[in-house]
């Protein structure tokens, strides 16, 4: 296994962001009260990291000129 070429810049890359973001409503639905989780439709939270995973697979498939050299 070895690190690909511009790995100083991954964090540029919309697959990496999209990861990290998440990761992010991951944690904020872990530190969110369960009074207000209870209002939240779970599958509303599904939906939103999929579509956010989503979008990560879109952003790794396309040429990042922010990224490429």
């Amino acid at each position: 296994m070895k690190l690909i070429p511009n790995w100083k810049r991954a964090w540029r890359m919309t697959s990496v962001q999209a990861q990290a973001l998440a990761l992010s409503v991951i944690g904020a639905w872990q530190a969110t009260p369960e009074d207000i989780r209870a209002s939240i439709p779970q599958w509303g939270l599904w939906a939103l990291l999929g579509l956010i995973l989503l979008g990560g697979i879109v952003g790794r498939l396309v040429k990042q000129d922010k990224v490429s050299e």
